[in-house]
């Protein structure tokens, strides 16, 4: 927001995932009465860099990694990483699209088909220990472009300790990273849709020039192609092609950061003019 007053949905996509939007004062349920001076709820960051009106705006952290539904479909593996995790019952959408998670449930997905004899008769010892692959590994198979796809090759050996395994074996595997992946990816579009259709910005108002702009931070979003292609694709195709032109995705690296300091700076100078 302090570099691109259009930005209005900010979303972190790494480690952990989480996402923060403006709402209206008068969309907020939990807020009685008039913003109180001190300006906890709209602090003066929002007022001297956001650009936002003292008593119109405010920003929404979500806390949305931990947003569970009946409508959001878990898979037997989604459910036996939940029960095995160290919060079971929580976090439960950060679960299925955030870096911690998707390298587990490829490995989780993995060793179901070793059991069916993927590798032969016997399941990699390797395969069995959670987290052992992790999403950076899955990555790295995932955009292998290698004629012969050496770089699974390697990791399969280098860390499950497989070794002579089939280019077909090997192409099942780069498939298998994409399905995780996608899948990921589109729900964590849906999450988006989400927050568009709250602030109303999934559709176009007549004679409105709407300009919508989400900020994206993270390694996940950063460094994995396959999973960002992916998500913008499927934003498109959720909202169609006109809506679509008037929403951007700009990544902000270390946007945590960077706000970090602006908020302890803004309250600094908060703290100047109280005394």
């Amino acid at each position: 927001k302090y570099a691109n007053n259009d930005v209005v949905i900010s979303v972190i996509l790494g480690t952990g995932s989480n996402a923060a939007y403006v709402e209206r004062a008068q969309a907020i349920p939990k807020w009685h009465g008039l913003l109180p001076k001190s300006g906890e709820m709209v602090s003066s960051l929002l007022i001297a860099i956001s650009k936002l009106c003292y008593l119109e705006s405010a920003v929404i952290n979500m806390e949305w990694g931990n947003f569970r539904s009946s409508h959001l479909p878990l898979t037997e593996y989604d459910q036996a990483l939940d029960a095995e995790s160290l919060n079971p019952g929580e976090q439960i959408y950060e679960k299925v699209i955030s870096g911690m998670y998707l390298g587990e449930i490829f490995r989780r997905v993995l060793c179901r088909m070793a059991k069916e004899a993927f590798f032969g008769d016997i399941v990699p010892p390797k395969l069995k220990e959670p987290f052992i692959l992790g999403t950076p590994v899955m990555s790295a198979m995932h955009h292998d472009t290698s004629p012969d796809l050496k770089v699974v090759a390697n990791n399969l050996k280098d860390i499950l300790e497989i070794s002579n395994t089939s280019l077909k074996m090997r192409k099942v595997i780069v498939q298998l990273c994409d399905i995780v992946a996608t899948r990921g990816a589109r729900l964590s579009a849906a999450g988006l849709l989400g927050i568009l259709k709250k602030m109303g910005r999934d559709t176009i108002k007549e004679g409105e020039k709407q300009k919508t702009v989400i900020a994206m931070d993270g390694g996940l979003y950063e460094h994995y192609e396959e999973y960002r292609n992916s998500l913008e694709n499927c934003l498109k195709e959720l909202l169609g092609e006109e809506v679509s032109k008037t929403i951007k995705i700009e990544h902000s690296n270390d946007g945590s950061g960077i706000g970090a300091a602006l908020l302890a700076a803004s309250h600094s100078q908060y703290l100047e003019d109280e005394s």
